[in-house]
């Protein structure tokens, strides 16, 4: 049979419609966890949310369609970029709170030991999520959720006095200064699409701080037009794992929110996170520039985001008080 170059150009046309159709199919974003998930269904124990949102978060990354692709060498996987951005924006938010469970939640004071489940699934959880070949980011992320399910069997053994999670304004505010680090780098990344000159406000507030080397009074801060779509999927993985969390922040820490008269702050934080998840029509993401007259994803993600943020320091501060 003789091949012309119209064969072999059909071919090729054929594979990479399929490899399309694929991809569009690998980029279905996980829906965010149900509360009911998150309601233990024989007895309330508290840190089983808490638990559970993590270990479920993990999950969904590992099992939705196409699997974990941000250490994906082969086509189509390899030329995909928005949904390992989201993976790995919603996996900072699962290393974070895993830190928080081995420091905070499952310690009942600075001098007690960290439970030991906690702290190896939190060191596999850091493993290189681009890691393939060994050990694979896939491998060591589901060790880490052997891990968790195992602390939470412990930890909801009432004959096990070892395995603990306490719900108190203290730890729970310690997450909380994670969260508002995050939001706010994700803003700042978000904002920077349009590019805009910032002035220097790193020694701001205090005469006598010194940093290493000097540094301009202004400079232009813009992202890369390669990387805006990046940002933007990074930042709404982000939103996705970090609305897994705060609803199960909300029934862990319902009695200390209660007491705080902080139940709406957290719930104000939800309907923001809620508000980044909503469906992208576009099939790219759109970079106007402000008040012109194409949309600005990355700005109306970045107004969610500095949303949310501002709730969360109004949520520390509630918490702090007396």
């Amino acid at each position: 049979m003789q091949i012309t170059w119209k064969k072999v150009a059909g071919v090729g046309l054929f594979l990479v419609l399929i490899g399309y159709g694929v991809s569009v199919w690998w980029s279905i974003e996980p829906d965010p966890i149900n509360p009911q998930q998150l309601i233990a269904s024989d007895k309330n124990v508290v840190g089983y949310a808490t638990t559970t949102s993590l270990i479920l978060t993990i999950e969904n990354l590992l099992d939705k369609q196409g699997g974990w692709l941000s250490n994906d060498v082969m086509p189509p996987s390899v030329f995909m970029d928005n949904m390992p951005a989201f993976e790995y924006g919603a996996l900072e938010q699962a290393r974070d709170l895993a830190l928080i469970m081995r420091k905070e939640f499952s310690r009942s004071q600075s001098q007690s030991a960290a439970d030991k489940d906690l702290g190896e699934a939190q060191s596999k959880l850091n493993i290189d999520h681009t890691s393939w070949l060994v050990p694979s980011a896939e491998s060591e992320y589901r060790n880490a959720i052997k891990l968790l399910k195992l602390y939470r069997v412990r930890m909801m053994d009432p004959n096990n006095q070892d395995a603990q999670f306490y719900a108190r304004a203290d730890n729970l505010n310690e997450w909380l200064k994670e969260v508002q680090k995050r939001l706010g780098s994700m803003s700042q990344r978000l904002s920077a699409s349009v590019g805009q000159e910032r002035l220097n406000t790193d020694l701001a507030g205090d005469n006598a701080a010194r940093q290493s080397t000097p540094n301009l009074a202004s400079h232009q801060i813009k992202t890369s037009w390669w990387k805006i779509d990046d940002v933007f999927y990074e930042s709404r993985g982000a939103s996705w794992a970090l609305l897994n969390f705060m609803r199960a922040v909300e029934v862990d820490f319902a009695d200390v929110l209660k007491k705080k008269n902080a139940e709406v702050s957290l719930r104000q934080i939800i309907r923001e996170l809620e508000a980044t998840q909503q469906t992208v029509w576009s099939p790219i993401v759109l970079n106007g520039n402000g008040f012109g007259l194409v949309a600005n994803h990355s700005l109306v993600m970045a107004n969610y985001v500095s949303r949310a943020n501002a709730a969360v320091i109004d949520l520390t501060n509630l918490l702090s008080q007396g």
